[in-house]
């Protein structure tokens, strides 16, 4: 799921890729979203994006024209509109020709061009969703990153509140106080100040300050780095620095031209070999090395480890083609009729009748059937009792 840096790194990509370009016409959505059509259609508008936790805004901005009055009669919009935009599990903004646009593109955006470009709001699973009109969520806290004295006064003084006696592991994923925290952020940051997750949130930051004398709304990573050499960083400090340090390497998906990797030898705790892996009460994954702590869920399990996909699980050029052609192929199976198994199973029934011995001749001559083991006595015994029957005949006489 989309986090804080991945958000805000999808509103620098928009803001780089429609920079100077005028878009026009309808807001056209895909037949299969749930979400709300967007009521606005312009001859000549401009695209900013700004971010917020994990929310993305999107402002269409109309471009001013000499015939105001005519733009209205016409049907076009002449007041912008904000379109606020939650990414769920899979969203993310591309920008492609218009013959290319991604397969999941629910929402598009048309450059004023020829051949015009498009700007997507791509979704492939379909959690995510927009609203026109829209405004930042009040039950939100501040940005972590961008709103931190805001955000730690936010937490800070609502320490007394019953969400607070929950493991701080689940805390950090409550968006009321954590506004752009997710499972890998939450792993990341309590494994570096080494809390172990499982243990009280109120417990966990008692010890922090109203104000965070270190800090003075520092944006620049390096710096951050440098000032916090030698000193004990608490957590909503490592909330909001932490988050900034993905920022600044340049985040993941929304660069097609660069891969994860600098983003996989970032992480230190989340889906590392030698970490251990619970579920937490909501059923979320939890990253963590050491002791869970004392509020750990009863007959909590490790979830099985999923193998993530390497690249090579997913080419399917000529190259990997050429390796599985090198590899032995299997016989195919032939199958053979219904009637031809029939008549097979006939004969080998036959032939195993004619092998067994199902009759065996007794000491008078006579044939009966061979009596199981269990039930059948010995030879020996059944002489004396048919001469006991005789001779008590006899003597009758």
């Amino acid at each position: 799921m989309p986090e804080a840096p991945e958000i805000h790194l999808a509103s620098l990509y928009v803001n780089k890729m429609c920079e100077g370009l005028v878009f026009t016409g309808p807001v056209r959505k895909s037949d299969v979203s749930k979400s709300p059509d967007v009521p606005f259609t312009c001859e000549a508008y401009h695209i900013k994006a700004a971010s917020r936790g994990k929310e993305v805004k999107l402002t269409l901005t109309p471009i001013k024209s000499s015939d105001r009055k005519q733009m209205v009669k016409s049907g076009y919009a002449d007041q912008p509109m904000d379109i606020v935009f939650h990414f769920g599990m899979s969203g993310y903004f591309r920008f492609t020709a218009e013959d290319e646009l991604p397969k999941h593109a629910h929402l598009r955006f048309y450059t004023k061009e020829k051949p015009c470009r498009v700007l997507s709001y791509v979704d492939a699973r379909r959690f995510g969703s927009w609203q026109p009109n829209g405004t930042w969520q009040p039950d939100r806290g501040p940005c972590i990153m961008f709103e931190y004295k805001s955000f730690r006064e936010n937490v800070l003084s609502h320490l007394t509140d019953r969400a607070f006696d929950r493991p701080i592991c689940e805390v950090l994923l409550n968006q009321k106080y954590f506004n752009g925290i997710g499972n890998y952020l939450r792993a990341e940051i309590l494994f570096r100040l080494n809390i172990p997750p499982f243990v009280s949130a109120r417990a966990a930051l008692e010890g922090n300050n109203s104000e965070d004398l270190c800090e003075n709304e520092i944006t620049d990573t390096e710096t951050k780095k440098n000032r916090l050499k030698g000193e004990t960083a608490d957590l909503l400090r490592m909330c909001h620095s932490v988050p900034l340090e993905v920022v600044n390497l340049g985040g993941k998906g929304y660069d097609p031209e660069k891969t994860d990797s600098d983003f996989e030898a970032w992480l230190q705790c989340y889906y590392v070999d030698g970490m251990t892996s619970i579920r937490d009460h909501n059923g979320r994954t939890m990253w963590f090395k050491g002791d869970p702590g004392p509020m750990v869920p009863k007959d909590s399990k490790s979830p099985k480890a999923k193998k993530r996909a390497k690249k090579d699980d997913h080419d399917y050029t000529d190259k990997k083609r050429s390796r599985s052609g090198n590899r032995p192929q299997k016989k195919a199976a032939t199958k053979t009729p219904k009637k031809e198994k029939d008549a097979c199973s006939k004969e080998a029934g036959c032939k195993r009748r004619q092998t067994e011995k199902p009759w065996q001749e007794n000491e008078n001559g006579s044939t009966a059937r061979r009596r199981n083991s269990s039930s059948a006595e010995p030879a020996a015994g059944a002489g004396p009792r048919r001469r006991s029957r005789r001779v008590t005949k006899q003597n009758s006489k």
